[in-house]
Parts: structure tokens; C-alpha cells; sequence
């Protein structure tokens, strides 16, 4: 597993589900149902501090793992999440964070 964080373009279907990806200049289809990551809502983090029992946080999706394969065959695991912005929102730029071979 390589930890990275390096920016990349994603395509999603309609829902936001992720069908390629182009990381380092090359093109990735997704090759099995990815899973989404979640955390914490970005609007939830100045309240944190705060106790919420008997519940927990609000969650979101913060980014996806698939797997995705390019043309040639060579496949991988990736990890994706979205580029925090200040104030804890996330913008829409994506970044491989992991990389499974």
C-alpha cells in the first residue's frame, strides 16, 4: 500500500458512484462496486467538542475505494477523497490517497 496524495479527475455516474479515473496520466476504468468512506460532516467539526450521546456525528461520504484496471490490464485498489477546504467543507478535486497493488 502507498500512501500519496496526488490529484486526479473522477467520473461518476448520477448518483456519484465512481465509473474511471485519470491518475498520472493515465486512464482507469472502475472494475468492481466501489465502497463508499465516510466521516464526519464538514459542517459538524466546529461542534465536535460537544457531546452527542446516546447518538454519534453526523456522517457523509468522503471519498471512495474501487478497484479499477487501465487498458493494458494493470488493476489496482485506489482510495479517493476530496480536497478539504478551509472550514472543513470538501471541494470537488479529487486525490489518490492509497494506492493497493
Amino acid at each position: 500500500m502507498s500512501q500519496l496524495c496526488e490529484p486526479a479527475e473522477l467520473w461518476t455516474d448520477g448518483d456519484g458512484t465512481p465509473l474511471r479515473l485519470v491518475w498520472r496520466a493515465r486512464r482507469f476504468r472502475v472494475s468492481d462496486t466501489p465502497t463508499a468512506l465516510v466521516g464526519d460532516c464538514g459542517w459538524w467539526r466546529p461542534f465536535a467538542e460537544h457531546d452527542v450521546s446516546p447518538g454519534r456525528p453526523p456522517l457523509e461520504i468522503s471519498g471512495w475505494r474501487f478497484q479499477a484496471s487501465g487498458d493494458d490490464g494493470e488493476t489496482h485498489v485506489f482510495d479517493l477523497e476530496r480536497e478539504p477546504m478551509p472550514g472543513g467543507a470538501r471541494s470537488g478535486r479529487w486525490h489518490v490517497v492509497r494506492v493497493f497493488d
